[in-house]
Order: C-alpha cells, then structure tokens, then sequence
C-alpha cells in the first residue's frame, strides 16, 4: 500500500493527541465485525447463553443474570475461569438472575461464576472489574458474546490505565489471576515519569503507539485526514478536539500499526498465563486496541462501543471518552482499506496463523 512521508513538524505531532503535542491552535479545552457463519446455530446449541453478565455490588455481595434455552442454570462459584468444581450457589430458571449475598463466599483473589445449563456446555462469567483502586480502568475483556455464538474467555486479557503505582496486595491480586505478561502502550516520556510497578517474573513489553522509530510515515495525506478530522469534531460537538484528531492517526500512522501489531502478537503468544495492556488512562490507544481485538474476534460493533464507553463508569469522568472519536477510528479504516479485515491484513500485517491463534485461545468453542 501506498505510504506518505510527511516531515512538516505541525503535522508530525498530530500522530496521537494526547501522547504528543497537538497544535495549540487546534487543541480544544476539555469541557465491522465479522458475519455470523453457518456454525453459529450449533456453537448456540452447545453454549445455549445468549447473554450473561456479572456484577458485585459494594457490599461485596454478586448479582448474575442470564438468558439461554436451556430449562434451568445452576451457579457454581470457582476461584480460577478453568475450574470445573467449585461451591455451588444456586439454581435458577434457563433464563433467570441469581444473587449471591455478602459473606457467602470468602475473600478471594476473584471469583468467577460457572453457569451449568441442564442441557449444553457451560459458561463462566465474572465482575470485569478486578478492583485495582491504584489503576480504576483495570478491567477484563472477556465475557463478551461474538455474532456466531462463542463467548471471549475470561481471565486471559485485560485492560488498564497506567499502573504505577501498584500496591503489594494488588500485585498479589495480579499474581493470583496468573498475570504473566504487561504490554505498555506509551510514549518514553511517560514510560520513564512513571515507570510501571508490576510483580517480579512478569514480562514487560513496550508497544509505543507514537514511536517514530519506524519513521513519519501516513498511508494517506496525514492533512487530509487532519483537516477532515478537525471537520468532524467540530460538526459532531467534541469536547476535546485534539482526541478527535488523534484517533484517525491511530489508523492513518505507520507506526502504530507496528504497535499494534506487536500487542496483537504478544496476546496470541502468551501461552504461561494473562495479559495486560494499558496506556495512561487506559481509554484512548487502549480504547482503540481493545476495539481491535474485540472486532477481530467477532464481537459486534454496538458491543465494543459499550465497552469502550465504559472507560466513563470506571474513571469516574462522565467525558472521559466519546463515541465519536472510536468511530472516526473505524471510518478511517474504511476509508484508507475498505475493511476491517483489509486493515487487519494489510495495515497491521497480521498472518492468518496469528488471527487464528487469537481466536482459539479466546473464544469459547
């Protein structure tokens, strides 16, 4: 595909708002998924859920909900997302909720929720939140149902803000849900301010989305996609143009498909336990990386802007991202490749064995 070098500095930090300068003339103040297959009545048959969700409430006690075919769920709670016995909970209807009063389990790194259908395979749910109160953003990606019918696993990639400032006890959380893999998604100025706090033995990565290390390379005019951008932001009523900028460049730079690919690698290549990937405040290069992957999966799109809207609930900042910005990311991949399994293929390169590897080890069968 056809690239353009650009070496006009004004241009050149406009790659990423947020993790470099934007102009300050054009800084505003702050105020696809894959068609279902022909496999996808039978992998419902085996997996009956249709939809299933986890909550803790502040008391610390659960509150599941579930709908399926099948004629009753019983609950058991397990320590670990591959555990088959456990403590049961319960018995509800096939489609039914079931809560879990505070004091009924004991104190545990994290429980997950298996649901055993009378009929079918089962499934485990579980609270995406880990509850890491030095990183709010800190957050599973499982537990989202793809447009055939599998479930992303749970347990095996997270998302988080920065994670600096890790406590010991929240180490050892990290540690008892067998993290074993950090992939940094931030520029060297952030990185050295401040350096992440992870456990010992677990591998450090970096994934620079703005390194320049691969050149100032766009594959389409990178003042095109600024001056459309800037068009867009202001039509749809930003509050932060710079963000609306900057999510366009996520696609349009060279160098964050290398960034991204390398996440993409790292997570289908961890094969000893979990990952995390975080930028600063896990919302915008995170944001884009886990709409990436989610997508890539089979997750459907109304499902990836939800859980990328919910970077407002866990930061506690009701304009911490907008739904205008994540969809201008997926515009310019329309624009510059048609698609997104052009720009899978094409823009970050990824092989058919490591797509396939992704979807093996995250979704259910």
């Amino acid at each position: 595909m056809r690239t353009h070098r650009i070496t006009q500095a004004a241009v050149a930090a406009v790659l990423l708002a947020g993790t470099v300068l934007v102009p300050p003339a054009l800084a505003a103040t702050p105020a696809g998924a894959p068609a279902a297959s022909a496999e996808a009545g039978t992998r419902a048959a085996a997996v009956p859920f249709t939809a299933a969700t986890a909550e803790r409430a502040a008391d610390g006690g659960y509150t599941l909900s579930w709908s399926s075919a099948a004629g009753s769920v019983t609950v058991i709670a397990v320590t670990s997302p591959d555990a088959t016995t456990g403590t049961p909970v319960g018995t509800a209807p096939g489609t039914g909720s079931l809560t879990v009063p505070a004091g009924t389990l004991a104190e545990a790194g994290r429980w997950y929720f298996r649901l055993v259908p009378d009929s079918g395979s089962p499934l485990v749910v579980a609270e995406r939140s880990l509850g890491i109160d030095s990183a709010r953003n800190f957050r599973d990606i499982g537990g989202y149902r793809t447009t055939d019918g599998r479930w992303v696993r749970p347990g095996l990639v997270y998302r988080s803000n920065k994670i600096n400032k890790l406590t010991d006890a929240e180490q050892q959380r990290l540690l008892s849900q067998r993290l074993t893999l950090d992939v940094d998604l931030r520029n060297a100025v952030e990185r050295h301010d401040d350096p992440d706090r992870v456990p010992a033995g677990v591998k450090y990565q970096v994934a620079d989305v703005v390194s320049l290390s691969h050149g100032i390379r766009f594959h389409d005019s990178a003042l095109l996609t600024l001056a459309e951008a800037i068009a867009a932001g202001l039509f749809s009523g930003s509050s932060d143009l710079g963000q609306s900028i900057g999510y366009p460049f996520m696609v349009n730079f060279v160098g964050a498909d290398y960034a991204f690919r390398d996440l993409l690698t790292a997570v289908a290549t961890n094969d000893s336990g979990a990952t995390v990937f975080h930028c600063s405040s896990g919302k915008d290069r995170t944001g884009w990386s886990t709409a990436v992957l989610l997508t890539l999966l089979g997750v459907p799109r109304e499902t990836v802007e939800a859980d990328f809207l919910a970077s407002n609930d866990y930061l506690g900042n009701p304009k911490a991202v907008e739904l205008s910005w994540l969809r201008a990311a997926f515009d310019e991949v329309d624009h510059i490749y048609g698609d997104f399994d052009t720009y899978v293929r094409e823009g970050l390169k990824l092989d058919d064995a490591t797509v396939a590897a992704l979807r093996t080890k995250l979704l259910t069968d």
